[in-house]
């Protein structure tokens, strides 16, 4: 009966990873037959759990059913839960703190006392900073979610930065949550490309669909094409550096949301930002602290020659005191 009940616990943990199995795939996972698989699938439903069958193949799909099942989580993740609605209320989603408080006591009359006692020594030591930036409502950070996953078109009202409103139908890839912003990374579908959308500036419209097959994205590192799609490729100029410090130590000053870094080697890196402003590059980098040389625009460098000349002059009539 042990081994019943344990296989039926680690079947439902493996429906839980992902969208959909396919019988055999879960037969060799567990070390069963695919009879067995069945006969287990059948024992889940019994319990409520609401596994439904995927069409066109002898698969499995773990559905929304009128009541939420238990969910399965180890250690790691049950802390990981706890500390995210412990911190949602200085988070950047509308509305989510009286739900997070709501959530977290019913997980944390559930915990055992090891996992509870990780989660107070972390609380102990985080002090939260109150949001202050954009929010987003998390009805549509879900939505976008389920469009992402499910591999659906999606259309929605967008708001640019000059309030100019328009309706936009996507390929969405990922969500991106880069400081208190989030974004989406997605194919437009009439612009033909890749486009970066800040979430509280769309309204998701529904219903979702087509289903689409999903494109190759625009860089294996999705972290660092956003952080250039948002810092450099949106402005006038877009400025390259060579920053002579570490990648690690030039990310302790500079922001994935004001500039994108490379590494170049131990010693050195490349920082790629934007601006409307030469004066506003030339004072970004500047201010920084590190060492650097200015490749790009022929404009920023030509500005930063002359504003160095400026500032040498105006500290000329202090030499014959010295």
């Amino acid at each position: 009966m042990w081994e019943t009940s344990a296989r039926l616990l680690r079947l439902l943990s493996l429906l839980q990873t992902r969208r959909d199995w396919s019988g055999a795939e879960l037969a060799e996972r567990l070390e069963i037959t695919p009879r067995t698989v069945r006969r287990d699938i059948d024992r889940l439903r019994g319990l409520g759990y609401p596994v439904l069958a995927t069409a066109g193949t002898a698969g499995y799909r773990l559905g929304a059913g009128a009541d939420l099942p238990p969910l399965l989580l180890d250690d790691d993740e049950a802390v990981a839960v706890a500390m995210g609605l412990r911190t949602g209320a200085g988070g950047s989603i509308t509305g989510i703190e009286e739900t997070a408080v709501r959530a977290l006591a019913k997980l944390e009359q559930v915990l055992p006392s090891r996992l509870r006692h990780r989660i107070n020594a972390l609380q102990s030591v985080t002090v939260p900073m109150a949001n202050t930036g954009p929010t987003v409502d998390p009805s549509t950070l879900t939505a976008i979610a389920a469009a992402c996953r499910d591999s659906l078109r999606l259309r929605f009202d967008y708001r640019t930065h000059d309030g100019t409103s328009s309706i936009r139908t996507t390929e969405p890839h990922r969500l991106v949550h880069a400081g208190r912003r989030w974004y989406l990374i997605g194919w437009d579908v009439d612009r033909q490309d890749w486009r970066t959308y800040r979430v509280d500036r769309l309204d998701p419209r529904t219903p979702t669909g087509p289903r689409f097959t999903p494109r190759t994205p625009p860089d294996p590192d999705i972290r660092g094409y956003t952080s250039r799609a948002i810092s450099t490729s949106a402005y006038r100029y877009q400025a390259r550096f060579t920053l002579h410090v570490s990648a690690e130590t030039a990310a302790e000053r500079i922001a994935p949301t004001t500039g994108a870094l490379e590494p170049i080697d131990e010693h050195s890196c490349t920082l790629r930002a934007g601006s409307n402003s030469l004066d506003e590059l030339a004072i970004y980098v500047t201010t920084k602290g590190f060492e650097f040389q200015v490749h790009e625009p022929p404009e920023l460098v030509e500005h930063v020659r002359t504003l160095a000349t400026r500032l040498a002059r105006a500290t000329d009539q202090y030499r014959g005191h010295r």
